[in-house]
């Protein structure tokens, strides 16, 4: 019998095709999953990375309760075309404090990995209130009621704690201070001595436009501006020849 009729035996019977795949699907599987079990750490550890500060964390949930990560992505796939448009290729730890992660693949938008520190916090409120103002072209929809809608602090405390439990390195002194450090971040007269301490990079100040008001816009805008602003991509040989 040559191999040919072999497989078309397999081919002809549903039960042997689909034991079959199941055994090289379980080949397979075994072969990319089993080496995990036996590295101390899946994830490159990176210089700059820290866990989010309580405003970024109320953002991010911003981000997705409304549903961003639909039209834009945060990975940078390690194509010329996309570093040259977006800069250095995405690291594995950059998402290492994420739950979930926002890779995507859906780029309706940009993708908006390496946007933080792109634009001003005027120009990203004007992007949210109304999109057509600055990118003409643009189809995304107004988010205009976030600036009128004043942000929750209750949870923030207990969203800290959650992220704790599932291997987010907040100490209990970040825990304690977690409203405290939430309101610091977007007062341009408070203290920011302790907030810098405990999240360096993070960016501070009114964010909105409106001082006197602590709204979701001013949430949403700081986690933007932090994203892709943690890790000092100079110091990586790799980013030379795609800049």
């Amino acid at each position: 019998m040559s191999l040919m009729d072999k497989h078309g035996i397999i081919e002809r019977n549903a039960s042997l095709l689909l034991v079959g795949s199941l055994v090289v699907v379980s080949i397979g599987g075994i072969v990319e999953i089993a080496p995990l079990f036996y590295l101390e750490n899946t994830i490159e550890k990176v210089e700059g990375m820290r866990p989010y500060a309580p405003l970024e964390l109320a953002g991010r949930n911003i981000y997705i309760r409304e549903g961003c990560y639909v039209c834009h992505s945060q990975m940078i796939r390690p194509f010329r075309d996309e570093v040259e448009r977006y800069g250095h290729y995405s690291l594995a730890a950059e998402s290492m404090y994420d739950h979930p992660f926002q890779w995507g693949s859906k780029r309706t938008g940009p993708d908006l990995a390496r946007v933080g520190d792109r634009y001003s916090n005027e120009w990203h409120v004007q992007h949210l209130i109304e999109p057509r103002s600055v990118v003409p072209e643009s189809i995304m929809p107004s988010y205009s009621f976030l600036a009128n809608t004043p942000l929750k602090l209750a949870n923030i405390t207990v969203d800290l704690k959650s992220n704790a439990l599932v291997g987010v390195p907040y100490t209990e002194e970040m825990i304690e201070n977690a409203e405290a450090d939430l309101l610091a971040q977007a007062d341009a007269d408070a203290d920011w001595s302790g907030i810098e301490e405990r999240y360096p990079k993070a960016k501070l100040g009114d964010f909105d436009g409106d001082p006197a008001t602590l709204t979701e816009m001013d949430a949403l805008v700081a986690y933007l501006q932090m994203l892709g602003t943690l890790v000092d991509f100079s110091t990586y040989d790799e980013a030379a020849g795609y800049r």
